[in-house]
């Protein structure tokens, strides 16, 4: 069975967004972790956390995702810019605890011009600093297009940040696959090949989480532009291939493509399901 579901927002209640999930057809979803820019967090109501999470379980969902606002910068060169990240991550991953939500998903950094063995450096650092035991959830670091100066562009950086880890047991990989693709990973022709790579690399034990994209740009184009399902150059039969693939199809996939309304999601979750053999 496929579990995906698509980009929500809490802001009309965590037991609120699940029950929309449902009504699009979802079995799992992803959310902020606060405002997306990066903003305070509201207060946590944990009656709310608590219900929605029996939802969940009555339910039969499969996990879902906390992801961290896109705007935090792990690596950044100026200390005010690197420490608002840590501040927000080590927050968010107390408020993942408090919910019970067991992955937390962030976007690695941009080292802008220290060189990407530097940032790679200060994002593991950082994982060191807020990963103290206090918590059980698992970080994800998140596959990217290697986009100007991201680091986590290639499958040897995202590992690089792992090996610097100490609790390294506590981080895991969310493989999104426009941003992949964009990188140069040909997922349309050589899926098994790109896979195989992952696992030597970075193992596919770590893989916990799918981002589900089509790409707007063509492969190894370093452009972090998602397409619907099918609209892009993945196409139906690349989508077709990877939520079939026997070391991907018991992930829970996430949508993050470009969509005004919701019922927009609830045709494309089932034309995704219809993909499924």
């Amino acid at each position: 069975m496929l579990h995906i579901g698509c980009h929500l927002s809490p802001s009309d209640g965590l037991l609120n967004m699940a029950k929309t999930a449902s009504h699009l057809g979802a079995d799992t979803f992803q959310f902020f972790s606060r405002n997306p820019r990066g903003g305070k967090a509201k207060a946590l109501n944990e009656d709310d956390a608590s219900a929605m999470l029996a939802y969940l379980k009555d339910n039969a969902f499969a996990p879902v995702l906390v992801h961290a606002p896109y705007t935090l910068n792990p690596c950044a060169e100026k200390p005010e810019t690197a420490q608002f990240a840590e501040l927000c991550m080590g927050e968010d991953l107390l408020r993942c605890t408090a919910m019970k939500t067991p992955f937390y998903n962030f976007h690695p950094g941009s080292h802008v011009g220290q060189g990407e063995t530097v940032g790679i450096g200060k994002t593991a650092a950082l994982l060191n600093r807020i990963l103290d035991g206090s918590t059980d959830t698992t970080v994800l670091i998140e596959t990217m297009a290697g986009q100007g100066s991201e680091i986590g562009g290639t499958f040897e950086a995202v590992r690089a940040i792992i090996d610097g880890v100490e609790r390294n047991d506590r981080v895991g990989v969310c493989l999104d696959t426009c941003h992949v693709f964009a990188a140069g990973y040909d997922l349309v022709n050589d899926l098994d090949g790109v896979l195989t790579r992952f696992d030597k690399t970075i193992g596919l034990d770590r893989l916990r989480f799918v981002h589900l994209n089509d790409s707007k740009f063509g492969l190894g184009q370093h452009k972090d532009r998602h397409a619907p399902i099918g609209e892009g150059f993945l196409g139906l039969d690349g989508v077709r291939r990877i939520v079939n693939h026997p070391a991907l199809k018991a992930l829970p996939f996430c949508l993050e493509t470009p969509h005004e309304k919701l019922e927009e999601y609830a045709e494309e979750i089932r034309l995704v399901r219809g993909l499924c053999e």
